[in-house]
Parts: C-alpha cells; sequence; structure tokens
C-alpha cells in the first residue's frame, strides 16, 4: 500500500502537519479494502490457536484504530467542515467492517474452540481474558443472529454511529453560534480582571479592535473559562440569568436541536438490546461491566443519596439565608447559586477561587505534577517539544522515562480552550499502544503515546494561563488516565492500558490523582505565584483544605441525578412515551435536586458523555470508581503522607498493580492485589465530609 496518504503510513506518531481533509475518506477506504483482504483470509485459515487466530485479529485491529484514531481525535480537536464531511463520508464503512469482522462465524468460531479445546489450559491469564473478552464483543457484535435479525442490527449501529456523531457536532455548533457582547462597564460589575482580559481578547478576535479589559467590549461565550466565572462573580442578576438559560438550552432548539436525536438514540439503543437479548440497554451496558447488575448499581446510587441528600438541602437553606443576610430578598434561582455560593465561600473561608489563579501558573502546575510522578511512581517527565508534529501550535510533547532513563512512553498535552474548533470537557485518549508484538524494527517494545485534553483558560496577554483551581484537579483527572495507559508493562495489546479494562473501573487513576492536590508538599510544588513566584502560603493552604467539604452534599447529588437520569433513560424509559425523555429527567430531579430544573431545560441536549461519548447507561461509573479511587487513596493516608518512605513504597505498589497491569486482570483483582481487601466506600463518604469518620 502507498503511504502517500499521511493516516496510511506505519503505526509511528502521526504526521498531524501533513493530514488534511482531503486524505480521510480515499485513505480509509483503501485500508478498509486491505484489511478486508486479510479478514477474508483469516476466515479461511483460522486455526483454534492463540497465534492462529488472535494475533491476525490483534494486527487488524491495529491498524484500523491507529488511522480512524487520527481522524476521531481531530474530530474533537480541530474540527471543521471539511473535516466532518469526510468523517461522516466514510463512518459506515468502519462501522460496516467493524461489524463484519465482529459478525464472522470462522473467527467466532476458532476463538469458541480455543476456549473449550485442551489449548486453553496453556494460555497464560492474561490471554485467557482477552479471548473471554473477544467471545463476548462478538457476541454484542451480533453473531449469534440470524440473518435478518442480523440486517437490522447492522442498520442500527450504523444509524446509532451517524446519530452519536450528530449529536456531538450539534452541541459544539451551538456552543459556537451563541455569544453575548456587554459594552457598559457596569454589565461586567464583579468580574474578575482575568475575564474581563479573556473576553475582551475574543471581541478582539471578532472585530472589535480596541476592546480592552478595562473599557471592552466584553464577548462573552458558554465555553467554561467564560461561563463559569461569569456565573460565579457578574453582579448583574438578569445578564447571569440570560447566560444561565442559554447554557441549559444549548441544542435544544433551532437548527442544532438534539430533541429528536434523544429520542432516534434511545430507541435504537432499545431495539439493540432487544435483538442482543437484554431487557435493556442499561442491562447490555454493564455484562462488560465491573457491577454486577442495574440492581448493584443502584443500591450504590441510593446509598450516597441517603448520605447527601440532607447536606444537600441544608447546604441551599445555608445559601438562601446567607444572601437574604446581604440583601437578596428574592428566592434564589438557578443562576443565583454559583454566585451566592462564592460570596459565601469568600466570607467562611477568607478567599475567592480567583484568588487562586496567580498561583497556578500552568507551567509551575506542570512542574509539580511532573515531580509528583517521580516522586510517587519513580518516572521522569521530559519536555520534548519538536520532536513530534502537533495540530496546533500550543500543544506540547512530552516524554516519559524510567528510572534507569530509558523511554518508556510519550504525551501530547492539548491544555486550551477553543470553543470554535474544540468539544468542551476533557479527556484522555491513545494514540498508539503498548505491544511486544507490534513494536517497530529495532525496538524491544512499542511504546504507549496519549492524547492529554483540557479547555482551560488560554494565555491572555502575554501572561501564562493561570489555572482555577477546579482546571488543576482537571488535568491531575486526565494525567492520571494517561499514566495507566503509558505505565502498563502488558506486553499484548488488546489488554495493556486502558484496553479491556472495564468502563467502570477505568476511572480509578484519574480519580486518585485528583487527592494529591489537596497534598500539602504536592500544592508547594506545583504553586508559585505569577508575580512573586511565591508558592500557595500556609494560611491559603489550610483555607483550602478546609474548604474541600463545601458544599459536598450539592456536589454529590448532583453526580447522582446525572447518573440516575442517565440510568432510567436506558433501563425503565420506553421512547415514545407521553413527554419523552424530559419528562424522565424531570421525574428523577423531584428526588435528586434542591431546585428543580427549569421548564425549558434542555440539559439532555448537551449530555454528550451518554448521547455522544461512551458513557451511555455508564455515568455511573464516575461514582462507582470513586469508591476505589477514595479507597485506593486512604491506603496512602493510612501509610503516613507525612512519611516519605511509605508513600513512596505505596506509591510503588499503585504503579505495578492499578497503572501496570491494566486490563490483563478484572478490576477487582486489580484492587485488591493493591488494597490487600474489597473496596469500602467509608473512605469516599470521609473525603467529602458526608461520614462521622
Amino acid at each position: 500500500m502507498s503511504y502517500d496518504n499521511p493516516l496510511l503510513a506505519p503505526a509511528g506518531l502521526p504526521s498531524f502537519s501533513s493530514v488534511e481533509s482531503a486524505h480521510v475518506e480515499p485513505g480509509i477506504r483503501a485500508l478498509i479494502a486491505e484489511l478486508r483482504e486479510a479478514l477474508e483470509k483469516l476466515e479461511e485459515t483460522a486455526e483454534p490457536s492463540w497465534a492462529g487466530v488472535v494475533v491476525p485479529l490483534e494486527a487488524l485491529g491495529d491498524r484500523l484504530a491507529f488511522a480512524w484514531g487520527i481522524v476521531g481525535h481531530l474530530m474533537g480537536v480541530q474540527n471543521s467542515d471539511g473535516l466532518r464531511a469526510a468523517f461522516e463520508g466514510v463512518q459506515p464503512d468502519v462501522v460496516r467492517f467493524a461489524l463484519d469482522q465482529g459478525q464472522s462465524r470462522p473467527v467466532y468460531q476458532a476463538l469458541k474452540s480455543l476456549r473449550q479445546g485442551e489449548g486453553w489450559s496453556m494460555l497464560e491469564p492474561t490471554q485467557k481474558r482477552i479471548v473471554e473478552g473477544l467471545l463476548r464483543d462478538a457476541r454484542h457484535s451480533g453473531v449469534g443472529l440470524g440473518e435478518a435479525e442480523r440486517t437490522r442490527f447492522n442498520a442500527v449501529q450504523e444509524d446509532l454511529a451517524r446519530l452519536t456523531t450528530e449529536f456531538s457536532n450539534h452541541v459544539l455548533d451551538a456552543t459556537r453560534a451563541w455569544s453575548l457582547t456587554l459594552r457598559d462597564p457596569a454589565e461586567m460589575a464583579g468580574t474578575p480582571l482575568r475575564l474581563r482580559e479573556l473576553c475582551a481578547q475574543s471581541a478582539r478576535e471578532s472585530g472589535e479592535e480596541g476592546a480592552s479589559p478595562e473599557a471592552g467590549p466584553w464577548k462573552l461565550g458558554l465555553d467554561a473559562p467564560c461561563l463559569v466565572p461569569f456565573l460565579e462573580h457578574a453582579v448583574r442578576r438578569d445578564l447571569r440569568e440570560t447566560v444561565y438559560r442559554a447554557y441549559l438550552s444549548r441544542a435544544g432548539s433551532g437548527e442544532f436541536d438534539n430533541s429528536p436525536l434523544i429520542e432516534e438514540i434511545l430507541a435504537l439503543r432499545a431495539e439493540e438490546a432487544k435483538l442482543l437479548g437484554y431487557a435493556s440497554y442499561a442491562e447490555l451496558s454493564l455484562a462488560s461491566k465491573m457491577a454486577p447488575g442495574v440492581d448493584a448499581v443502584v443500591d450504590l446510587l441510593e446509598s450516597l443519596r441517603g448520605a447527601s441528600f440532607e447536606a444537600a438541602h441544608q447546604d441551599l437553606a445555608t445559601l438562601q439565608e446567607f444572601a437574604a443576610d446581604n440583601g437578596s430578598p428574592e428566592a434564589l434561582c438557578l443562576w443565583d447559586i454559583a454566585f451566592w455560593a462564592e460570596r459565601l465561600r469568600e466570607q467562611r473561608f477568607a478567599y475567592s477561587e480567583e484568588e487562586l489563579r496567580p498561583y497556578f501558573p500552568l507551567p509551575k502546575v506542570l512542574d509539580g505534577l511532573f515531580v509528583l510522578a517521580r516522586r510517587l511512581f519513580g518516572v521522569h517527565v521530559e519536555a520534548a517539544d519538536g520532536e513530534a508534529e502537533v495540530w496546533n501550535a500550543d500543544v506540547r510533547y512530552f516524554k516519559v522515562r524510567d528510572e534507569a532513563g530509558q523511554e518508556i512512553a510519550a504525551f501530547f498535552l492539548d491544555p486550551y480552550s477553543r470553543p470554535g474548533e474544540k468539544r468542551g470537557g476533557a479527556w484522555m485518549d491513545e494514540c498508539v499502544g503498548r505491544s511486544l508484538r507490534l513494536a517497530g524494527d529495532g525496538e524491544p517494545v512499542r511504546k504507549p503515546v496519549a492524547y492529554l485534553v483540557c479547555n482551560q483558560a488560554p494565555p491572555v496577554d502575554g501572561q501564562p494561563s493561570l489555572m482555577g483551581f477546579g482546571e488543576v484537579t482537571t488535568l491531575f483527572h486526565e494525567f492520571g488516565h494517561g499514566l495507566q495507559h503509558m505505565l502498563t508493562r502488558v506486553d499484548e495489546a488488546m489488554a495493556s492500558g486502558i484496553r479491556n479494562v472495564e468502563w467502570d473501573a477505568v476511572e480509578l487513576p484519574s480519580q486518585f490523582m485528583e487527592n494529591w492536590c489537596y497534598e500539602r508538599s504536592t500544592l508547594a510544588e506545583i504553586s508559585a505565584h505569577t508575580e512573586t513566584g511565591e508558592p500557595l502560603p500556609e494560611s491559603l493552604y489550610e483555607k483550602l483544605k478546609a474548604a474541600r467539604t463545601y458544599r459536598a452534599g450539592s456536589d454529590m447529588l448532583r453526580q447522582l441525578y446525572f447518573s440516575l437520569t442517565d440510568l432510567a433513560l436506558h433501563h425503565e424509559y420506553v421512547p415514545g412515551e407521553p413527554g419523552g425523555a424530559f419528562a424522565v429527567q424531570r421525574r428523577v430531579a423531584e428526588r435528586n435536586t434542591v431546585l428543580p430544573p427549569l421548564d425549558e431545560d434542555r440539559f439532555l441536549c448537551s449530555f454528550g458523555h451518554i448521547f455522544g461519548g461512551g458513557y451511555a447507561a455508564g455515568y455511573y461509573s464516575y461514582k462507582w470508581a470513586e469508591v476505589l479511587s477514595a479507597d485506593a487513596f486512604g491506603a496512602f493516608e493510612e501509610a503516613g503522607l507525612e512519611n516519605p518512605a511509605a508513600v513512596v513504597e505505596t506509591g510503588r505498589r499503585f504503579r505495578e498493580t492499578v497503572l501496570a497491569l491494566g486490563g490483563s486482570q478484572s478490576p477487582m483483582e486489580v484492587f485488591k492485589a493493591f488494597r490487600g481487601r474489597n473496596p469500602e466506600v467509608a473512605a469516599l463518604l470521609r473525603h467529602c465530609g458526608l461520614s462521622g469518620g
């Protein structure tokens, strides 16, 4: 095959500077044609052995994952009309090939015979787990369906792929389409300088050449670096309401309306589950997760609801009383909560979130994060900018070395919000995975490479990006995902890093890393005032630590509301019922919110996790894994955070289990290998201040 097309070059680092939209359709179609020939050959020669069926499948999957992964990555970080058209043009081909591979009877029979044959006992535990996963995936791909059912199943899969992509594009377009330009300084009263600088810069980029932080105009958008500080600080209640309503109604009407897509997606998922013999899509989703079933998930969520419900209502009562005492006689509305919560934080803990920003310039936070990685896991992270092609000038490239100085992994970091082309949120994804068998010439093993993507405020007027504390914890979170991908010791590509890890356990290392943001020595390493260079003072540290449980009941209940809504939509709701999905949302809200949603609330229309991402009937995974992550951090607390030797010893054990074992063992086995017992919920409630412990 010709490598003139950068998508078809041998797996290494992508040639981002060479990839154009025009490469997508011809490149992916040529690759699929080649892979179809390889699949047909495998179907003719498949034998019930590791080398006879699994090894060829590994090679097939890796080629497609690399090329299509580049396209999918660019859709998230550099979206454009041309790329969209190319992606949508070839996506059905990719889906059809994946289905043909998953539904291959000869391949399935070879895997089944391997599982049942004498050679099974000769396989390593990791290999057995891979085969079991391949058999389950084949069943979930419809390999056991009759011809008519399989034809319908395949049509459902193609429609779902198209609709979820369209859903994500609508959210991006709706976010990009809305803006509010303010010209009167009184309209920005109360807002921090950092926000005014960002909004003035946005106005200049839109043609307002004279825009300044002091005089305006200021262009507001719905991206988090703009939205959050405005809702927290803007004195003008009417403008907070305008911005809040715009955010909650994104993609909920007009040209980018996702409402009909939601109903179609839910109906197709329900049909998919029924075709495969499951009572609901939630049951299908959980069949490949750590949680044993829907009832177990509901039990956990309800236990957390019991621990947080009264606390959340008390949070609201306290906030209402505080607002009234400070001149706000009206009952609080949803657009008031962030504003008054920030005022109460300032009074109760004598600091504001904006006050912290100058202490967390991105370069310093990165330096401190890498110091922590070295202390806990014995790895060295070094800048390698210029040694890999990037998709945006702000993207950085880093290499990871072990204690002997050997390069073992690398990652790209794309830190800043770009609302016009980059989807919101933060995520980690793999560029290439670790593999012994797929190593290039002269390499003992193929080194894993990760993408770490955030959406924090970009540098303004020559200053570095000054991070809010929430943005700091987000960076630590995504780096935790990256560590599991990069520090794996599994040589089988199908189980290395985050591969083959059950979805509701994959958040363990990411949420675990967030805990270190509150540890004193780590905070000293990641903070340095942008003007004085001084680390976060002890007084601010104590306030930050004390504020960790501030409104924890409200925060917990909010996540439970999302999780239970997701579960209700995918387990109980029958698409087409009166009121539709929004009636389900309101019903769940009655039990799980302290202020009811607005009548025009269209939050579901931008709920990309479940309608455009991989969290369908799985949003609960954040809480399920948070139990694991809090309990894992509890091991460091028990060893003694002030005991450097104990921290190092515990950190190495965490690396050799949670980070190294990847998908080679079940998450419960991995957790017990680290903790020595089953997980317990007590640590999570203690960290949240929702228990007496």
